[in-house]
């Protein structure tokens, strides 16, 4: 029997692993190869024969994953847009070193693109 304010030694390592496991990451370090959305935001989608086809307007993060593109297509000028959410796996996103510019490169049929469901800033996500 133990008296209060005495506690048994298996008590100290209950409370160590759940100190422990409740633990968050604060701070971490940028990789030379991580992108920046600042990066992505307004940059230029190319097909393979380096004509324009859209413009990455925004990211989705679900569950703290990148998981698709919002990408204006269809438009001129900025007029007449038309938006699609595009799976990252689909578009190619590279730095050129020696251009000090960022890429991204899909292939797309233009029947592709213009068949795709429509995304609207709108509800929660209206700007």
């Amino acid at each position: 029997m133990y008296s209060r304010g005495v506690f048994h030694p298996c008590w100290r390592l209950v409370a160590k692993r759940t100190a422990a496991t409740t633990t968050t990451e604060t701070f971490v370090t940028a990789k030379p190869t991580d992108v920046l959305s600042y990066n992505l935001i307004n940059l230029n989608v190319t097909n393979n024969a380096n004509e324009t086809i859209g413009e990455i307007k925004d990211l989705i993060l679900s569950k703290d994953q990148l998981t698709g593109y919002i990408v204006s297509v269809g438009g001129f000028l900025g007029m007449g847009d038309r938006y699609v959410i595009v799976s990252p796996k689909a578009v190619k996103i590279t730095y050129v070193e020696n251009d000090k510019k960022w890429t991204a490169v899909m292939d797309p049929a233009k029947d592709q693109l213009k068949a795709a469901p429509e995304f609207k800033y709108a509800g929660r996500w209206e700007r």
